[in-house]
């Protein structure tokens, strides 16, 4: 995917805010989708790029701050709190118990702030994504554990032809 395509898949219009905001990325990997955040968020503004290999993660220019944290965002602390929104972009499929990790995010999370998800839609597990959840099946999740608003926002196809891409905001 190109950084088009991600900003695209990701724009929605309660990114853009006056106020500098902080956001963390969770599964960051190369940063495809922390540059893709950066570039609509406010100059000042702080990403917290999170993975348990940051030697991916790949450095770009921007007047957004990025602090890269190595850990396993699924199992670690991340002593993160007040956070404007969390962006996982590919990364959710990798969470088994969502349920209890949900909780853990909309913990780190200001009242008010948001939840932006990428995801493949589908519920068919495979090698690479062994936890899939389907923008039905996520919205089943949120609705269970009585969240604010989800809304899709844009869907694309996938590059592997299996499924296509959707993202999602939830607000908390």
């Amino acid at each position: 995917m190109q950084l088009i395509e991600a900003i695209k898949l990701i724009q929605h219009k309660d990114i853009p805010q006056a106020e500098p905001q902080t956001w963390a990325d969770l599964g960051c990997g190369s940063g495809l989708f922390t540059q893709a955040l950066a570039s609509l968020l406010n100059n000042n503004s702080t990403i917290y790029a999170v993975d348990k290999s940051i030697g991916a993660f790949k450095r770009f220019a921007t007047t957004v701050s990025i602090e890269l944290i190595q850990k396993n965002f699924i199992k670690a602390n991340l002593n993160l709190s007040d956070l404007d929104g969390v962006i996982m972009a590919n990364s959710l499929h990798f969470v088994k118990d969502k349920f209890p990790f949900i909780d853990k995010i909309s913990a780190i999370i200001s009242k008010g702030g948001q939840l932006l998800i990428v995801e493949y839609d589908t519920d068919t597990p495979n090698p690479w994504v062994p936890y899939p959840v389907s923008f039905s099946a996520l919205k089943q999740l949120f609705k269970e554990e009585k969240y604010g608003s989800i809304t899709k926002l844009h869907q694309q196809p996938s590059a592997f032809g299996r499924a296509n891409i959707y993202s999602t905001v939830v607000k908390l």
